[in-house]
């Protein structure tokens, strides 16, 4: 052991004279010097053959996946809270949680037809008893179902539940309300159609405009917004104007080069006003849902002409294709479809607006159409 630290101190002094600049620092770089062994690295055989795999992919659930993952969870939260209500001190389950009724049938009478809960028949808010015409049997039945799918009573409070127990009740309120020389309902609905006609989906035309991007260049180079609107618009403008309301004008809401929206001539506008108040009570409250639903007094008059049992002597016959409720909500949001197109549609917003304007669409078809 003496002889090896002599060894290195010899060793760093040759080192310091051949480099005096570099001084004393230089000795830790000799004291390296072992007396053990090294031993070399044994390399191990290459056995694998190929390309290097690729790295996992994560996999994203499907549509339907995700759908029933949330069905799933809101019934835990739903029976969480039946629990923690029912553990309270003195808590009782309200009696709207529970269906009362077993059976659901459609009675006829007199008057035409009546949906029974077992032995309760459903009413309207008003508490009268509803009743369907005799010329709607299918209405009635479409009014069983929704009371036979039901879980409980409390899911009859929501109106969007029971679309077409609303609408006819909404019809029958109409009629009782006349009946006692209350024209109110009428009146509220009229006023709220006029509205809709200022600022008609069906006439607000894009304006032209220059594209920006090369998707949009790539769009315009087939067929601009404001061009797919006026096709659209046209074909249903023109049966309004010649079969509906002879000799009106029904000019686009928006100019070429403006976002200000401008109303229809006065005389247009009485005209379409006297055509409103003399509707039955069952097409004036579809005519309300289908406006409501497409934002469209022209969309939802042109729906209601062509399905309703009062206008048959109006309505195509033969093999030409009918205005039905697919073409209503094509034409109702030809806009959203158009951005969509382009940019791509929002999870759970755009695909459920989409079905139901399409289910709004038909409780009014369904309302106003009868058997005869």
């Amino acid at each position: 052991m003496r002889s090896n630290m002599l060894r290195v101190s010899s060793t760093a002094v040759r080192c310091w004279k051949s480099h005096p600049s570099v001084g004393w620092l230089a000795t830790p770089t000799v004291r390296g010097i072992s007396s053990t062994s090294s031993l070399s690295a044994t390399p191990l055989p290459i056995t694998a053959t190929g390309p290097p795999p690729r790295a996992p992919v994560p996999t994203s659930p499907q549509y339907g996946d995700r759908i029933e993952e949330r069905r799933r969870k809101a019934e835990l939260l739903k029976q969480g809270k039946e629990l923690r209500a029912a553990n309270q001190p003195g808590g009782k389950t309200s009696p709207l949680k529970k269906r009362f009724w077993k059976e659901v049938h459609v009675k006829e009478v007199p008057e035409g037809y009546q949906v029974y809960l077992d032995k309760r028949p459903v009413r309207t808010p008003s508490k009268t008893i509803l009743t369907v015409p005799r010329s709607k049997p299918h209405l009635a039945h479409a009014i069983a179902i929704e009371w036979d799918l039901l879980e409980s009573a409390q899911q009859a409070l929501k109106n969007h539940n029971i679309p077409m127990t609303s609408t006819a009740a909404r019809a029958q309120d109409i009629i009782e309300s006349e009946a006692q020389g209350n024209g109110k309902i009428r009146d509220e609905i009229i006023t709220t159609m006029m509205r809709y006609l200022d600022t008609d989906t069906l006439l607000c035309w894009a304006p032209e405009r220059k594209p920006e991007s090369p998707l949009e260049m790539q769009a315009e180079r087939t067929e601009s917004l404001r061009e797919i609107q006026i096709r659209t618009a046209k074909p249903i403008i023109s049966y309004l104007s010649t079969s509906v309301w002879p000799g009106v004008e029904i000019k686009p809401v928006l100019d070429e080069n403006s976002i200000m929206p401008t109303q229809q001539d006065e005389m247009t506008r009485s005209v379409i006003r006297g055509w409103i108040a003399g509707l039955p009570a069952y097409e004036l409250a579809a005519l309300e849902r289908a406006v409501l639903a497409g934002k469209s007094l022209l969309v939802g008059t042109r729906l209601l002409i062509e399905w309703s049992e009062e206008f048959r002597d109006m309505q195509h016959s033969g093999s030409e294709k009918r205005f039905g409720i697919e073409e209503a909500a094509e034409a109702s949001s030809l806009e959203v479809r158009w951005q969509t197109g382009m940019w791509g549609e929002v999870e759970d917003t755009h695909d459920v607006e989409n079905e139901d304007i399409r289910r709004q669409l038909g409780s009014a078809v369904l309302l106003v159409s009868g058997s005869r």
